[in-house]
């Protein structure tokens, strides 16, 4: 099957070089463009599945090149680039549609993670957060999810939260996948239902979140209400502890 096409929109050329050599030697079909304006002629023009842009640029940066992007082709892949540790300009991304986000310096196995991700959730072909299960095992009930969160999976959630809600109050596992994006909107969501969860005194884990999105649910405050773990062993772990 061909691979996806990928557009990468930033003003450093060493870095348009560097996406350029991995994306090729994965067999993309690359496009590159030095600035906003540029990127979004390319994009016009060429509809990549797959979009990386820089956040800072001269000109138009790229907050406006994803909100245009988006208001075009909302189910279009974009992975905004930011500076080393800048969560606060991941997380406004994330309030803007990203789907992802990749720091610089740019490592290869964060390029391949992104990339994975980006390819899940194309596979999927979803934008809502798709609850894929929702089983009880023993007093612990596991919530799985999966694709994008946002605002328009606050009815899903809800609805299974509201399902871990009985008199028993059981333990609750939210076990993501790896491919799960979250955006601005979907982290209000899940900390307003994980406060009610914590004012309930009901026993919250998670599981399996990428690690990008570890680091925003740790500055958002998501880890004071429920603590994330590796995998589903050291969860349960907790949660019967």
């Amino acid at each position: 099957m061909p691979k996806h096409k990928i557009l990468v929109i930033d003003d450093e050329k060493p870095t348009l070089g560097m996406f350029l050599l991995f994306l090729k030697a994965y067999g993309y079909e690359v496009l590159l463009a030095e600035n906003g304006a540029q990127g979004l002629e390319i994009f016009a023009a060429e509809s990549p599945a797959i979009v990386f842009t820089d956040v800072k640029m001269p000109g138009m940066d790229g907050i406006e090149v994803l909100d245009r992007i988006k208001s075009q082709a909302p189910e279009t892949e974009v992975i905004v680039i930011t500076g080393h540790g800048d969560m606060d300009l991941a997380v406004e991304a994330l309030n803007h549609e990203a789907t992802d986000f990749i720091n610089k310096p740019i490592h290869r196995s964060a390029l391949d993670a992104a990339l994975n991700r980006a390819e899940e959730r194309i596979k999927s072909s979803t934008t809502d957060a798709a609850i894929t299960g929702n089983v009880q095992e023993n007093d612990i009930r596991i919530i799985e999810i999966r694709g994008n969160i946002n605002s328009a999976s606050e009815r899903e959630l809800m609805a299974a939260f509201k399902s871990a809600d009985t008199e028993e109050k059981p333990k609750l596992l939210l076990r993501f996948h790896d491919n799960t994006s979250i955006n601005g909107a979907g982290i209000g969501v899940l900390i307003q239902l994980l406060s009610e969860s914590s004012r309930l005194q009901q026993k919250v884990a998670i599981s399996g979140i990428s690690e990008n999105f570890k680091k925003i649910f740790d500055m958002v405050g998501i880890t004071r209400l429920a603590p994330i773990f590796p995998d589903d062993r050291a969860a349960k772990a907790y949660l019967d502890s």
